[in-house]
């Protein structure tokens, strides 16, 4: 996993692909909000967003 953070890294870098940090951020928030509403107590909060 960490070899495959460090090449994305690499190509962002390289190829000048700035643009797709706050894609890559935003999706990751997403997935972690997904979790918490799967698995915890503040589910019916996090239902309260959507």
């Amino acid at each position: 996993m960490k070899s495959f953070i460090t090449e994305f890294w690499r190509f962002l870098r390289k190829r000048k692909k700035y643009w797709l940090f706050p894609i890559i951020i935003v999706l990751l928030l997403l997935g972690v909000f997904m979790l918490l509403a799967q698995s915890s107590a503040l589910a019916p909060f996090i239902y309260t967003l959507w």
